[in-house]
């Protein structure tokens, strides 16, 4: 619940500070994310996360327009802002806002062939049982492509980073109108995150097969495929 609030305040903004905060670089993340996760004919998709729909929007335009995807939040408000822009973009008829918790997906065994999610995962409670959860809804051959904040290799940028990111961004989502207690979560919630290998590997024992990552823009991020 808390977390859910937390996302319906920032709603408003969420996107202008994605922007702002990343220097644009989330951009073109997702642009990679997307790439990997592209839908066949007739496939459907899931969006764990979907927030304002940046990730849910980029894979319909990218994949066959025989294509869906379901589009799944905490927050109603992040949903709402999705829903507008699907149809202000023509393809709500190919997405449906479901509000919804990754740890207990509404969706019956073995019904998608793709999970994306974007920046996600560190909000997640209990992020073994979501895994698990995704690799139940996903169809055999299916795959998930997790795109999520990670931990720099260098020690040295890793230092910026962390200086910048808990110190810097809260101040400067503060002066565009953010709420800073908020950005001052979202960057905590990085500390105790696994770095990336450890991650592949819990994504691995969940049951996933194939599973590996690349890192993005020196390690700020990392992008986790596996398949079903």
């Amino acid at each position: 619940r808390e977390i859910a609030e937390m996302f319906d305040r920032i709603a408003p903004r969420y996107d202008r500070l994605n922007r702002v905060l990343s220097f644009g670089t989330d951009v073109s993340w997702r642009r990679r994310a997307i790439a990997l996760a592209r839908l066949g004919p007739r496939q459907r998709g899931l969006d764990i996360g979907a927030g304002t729909g940046d990730l849910t929007i980029g894979l319909l335009r990218a994949s066959d327009p025989a294509s869906a995807v379901l589009a799944l939040d905490l927050a109603p408000r992040m949903l709402a802002i999705a829903q507008r822009r699907l149809i202000a973009t023509g393809l709500s008829r190919r997405a449906v806002p479901v509000l919804g918790n990754a740890e207990s997906l509404p969706l019956p065994d073995a019904s998608v062939d793709r999970i994306v999610s974007g920046f996600t995962l560190r909000n997640i409670g209990d992020l073994p049982r979501a895994l698990r959860e995704m690799r139940r809804v996903l169809r055999p051959g299916g795959r998930i492509v997790l795109l999520e904040l990670s931990h720099p290799p260098s020690a040295a940028f890793g230092a910026v980073y962390r200086w910048y990111f808990e110190r810097v961004a809260p101040r400067v989502a503060a002066v565009f109108g953010g709420d800073q207690g908020a950005y001052r979560y979202l960057p905590r919630s990085l500390r105790p995150f696994p770095r990336a290998e450890t991650l592949a590997s819990t994504i691995a024992e969940s049951g996933f097969s194939d599973s590996r990552f690349e890192r993005l823009t020196l390690g700020i991020a990392a992008i986790h495929t596996a398949r079903k």
